[in-house]
């Protein structure tokens, strides 16, 4: 066989060389030892909480060695390829806090190594596909569907191995008459690789994260090329991760079973093999049994979740990364103030078997996290997440913004900071009251008659005083509660309830259902303060009139 002629046939318009990409793309000019690698994540409008874990550690391995982080999109399966996805893909890697130093955009590309989304990249992948054909590495195949179903059948018959392989392999050492006829007739191809590998063989690979592996060869003819001319996600990675320089690729374990394909691959192109990353996948309890994270089952799979929910994006962060390294809550109990990519990431500490996603800790991560944040930072958080989910609660917010950073501000700071908040949705229920059309109708405890609740509140509203201080306003309220006969002495209630009808504690839940129409709120004195005397007067006057 002739392989020039044979690639001059099927690729008659490809004139660029490898050498001129080679020159086109150069060597990129970084410090020994930095990291380039990327995101290819496909446009199929869902983005999950795996391609955050991925990109958080694409982007640590390249950030803090000085190396790039570029976003390629890996479209090259049409039938897939959801309308608008790369634009939701783009903008929620975004949210998240994916910086990229290159690569696609909403406006185009970022870079000089693009195009960034494969089905522009036609024309490079040609280029080698021709270059493996004249070097008798590939060829094509004109197998109809048929042709490859009745095949699979038989393979299942005889209990062999599917797939396209030595005997099985029908079209790859046909004739050039052979192939020149069936391209006369117009017959569709695709373009396969000629597999040299042995599944008798086995060889050593070393995994960032899995360790020493015992790889087998593999012996299919897998398709580079269907037969529009775009390429296969193995060849176009292979070619893009060259011409891009990438040194490490970051991905889910469930690619290891192309490991030996790609390996293969890479060494038919004449290509350095970069270092791989196979991440484990996310599971969870499910009864007394771990399973993966499930698309179908679980909400909290889909990153557009946590958005909605109101997780601030630097607490999945931190939640992530403590599934990322497992020394990572220990570095930030010694660092509780410092910055987060301050931490020494290793993707040599990942769990070889997956990471145990744990909604509950995620949840007091982050209250952690709001509780350490200032109250014009929570503002600013808490008024873009309702602007979006909750426009009507975002309009009261930002009708004044110092009157929402003064409540916002109750309890912050300090050793022991509130922790009332793990998502921006919890925010309404806490602070709803603060306004007054989300304030509700109090629920007085029916063990106390109307007429002393009253009582209470009148006596209340004829020694307010909003220039008091918070020990004169309680003085007070202690004083109510001795006047009607309660005790301010809990060691006595508690140790004989029956002695007493009630304590200052009933007391000052009637003032604070009155006032707030909840029986927890924030310290009641602060809440006053911010509500103003006017507010807090009427307030508890619609309350009596209610009764």
């Amino acid at each position: 066989m002739d392989y020039q002629a044979l690639a001059k046939l099927l690729f008659p318009d490809v004139t660029e060389t490898p050498e001129e990409l080679e020159a086109r793309f150069p060597q990129r000019n970084l410090p020994e030892g930095a990291v380039v690698t990327r995101m290819a994540p496909s446009p199929t409008g869902f983005v999950h909480l795996g391609n955050l874990v991925q990109g958080l550690t694409s982007e640590r391995m390249a950030h803090q060695s000085g190396g790039v982080l570029f976003l390629r999109v890996e479209d090259t399966d049409a039938k897939r390829e959801v309308p608008g996805a790369v634009e939701v893909l783009i903008n929620t890697l975004k949210h998240y806090g994916i910086q990229f130093d290159e690569g696609a955009t909403m406006e185009g590309d970022n870079g000089i190594y693009g195009p960034y989304r494969q089905r522009q990249r036609a024309s490079i992948y040609h280029v080698y596909a021709k270059k493996l054909v004249s070097e008798g590495k590939a060829y094509p195949c004109f197998c109809t569907e048929e042709e490859l179903a009745a095949m699979r059948e038989q393979q299942e018959a005889n209990k062999e191995n599917t797939g396209y392989y030595g005997k099985y392999a029908m079209w790859r050492d046909r004739s050039m008459e052979d192939i020149q006829a069936q391209l006369d007739a117009g017959n569709p191809w695709v373009l396969r690789f000629r597999s040299t590998g042995s599944i008798e063989n086995q060889f050593k690979f070393d995994d960032l994260v899995k360790g020493k592996l015992t790889i087998t060869e593999n012996d299919i003819d897998h398709v580079l090329l269907k037969s529009d001319g775009i390429p296969t996600y193995h060849f176009a990675h292979a070619v893009d991760d060259h011409l891009m320089r990438t040194t490490h690729v970051v991905r889910g374990d469930e690619w290891l079973p192309t490991l030996p394909f790609h390996i293969q691959l890479f060494q038919a192109l004449g290509f350095k093999l970069p270092k791989y990353v196979h991440i484990g996948p996310l599971m969870k309890m499910d009864g007394n049994s771990k399973r993966k994270l499930s698309k179908r089952k679980d909400p909290e799979l889909a990153l557009t979740y946590y958005k909605a929910e109101g997780f601030p994006v630097s607490a999945v962060y931190e939640y992530i990364m403590t599934l990322l390294n497992s020394n990572y809550e220990d570095w930030r109990r010694a660092n509780p103030d410092t910055p987060a990519v301050d931490f020494k990431f290793s993707p040599k500490k990942l769990n070889p078997a997956g990471s145990l996603f744990d909604y509950a800790k995620l949840v007091d991560v982050s209250k952690n996290v709001i509780s350490r944040m200032s109250a014009e930072d929570v503002y600013a958080q808490l008024a873009q997440w309702a602007r979006e989910f909750d426009p009507d609660f975002g309009d009261k917010l930002t009708s004044d913004p110092e009157y929402a950073k003064k409540i916002l501000a109750i309890g912050r700071g300090g050793k022991k900071p509130r922790k009332d908040l793990a998502v921006w949705k919890d925010a309404k229920p806490y602070m709803g009251f603060f306004y007054d059309d989300y304030l509700g109708r109090p629920q007085f405890d029916e063990k106390f008659d109307k007429a002393l609740v009253i009582d209470v509140l009148n006596r209340f509203l004829g020694v307010f005083d909003i220039a008091d201080d918070a020990n004169t306003w309680f003085d007070k309220v202690k004083a109510i509660t001795n006047d009607i006969g309660f005790t301010t002495d809990m060691k006595a209630y508690k140790a004989d309830p029956a002695a007493f009808p009630g304590t200052v504690a009933d007391v000052s839940t009637m003032i604070r259902l009155a006032v707030t129409g909840q029986h927890n709120s924030p310290d009641l004195y602060t809440v006053m303060q911010i509500l103003g005397k006017e507010r807090t007067v009427a307030r508890i006057q619609k309350a009596i009139a209610s009764l």
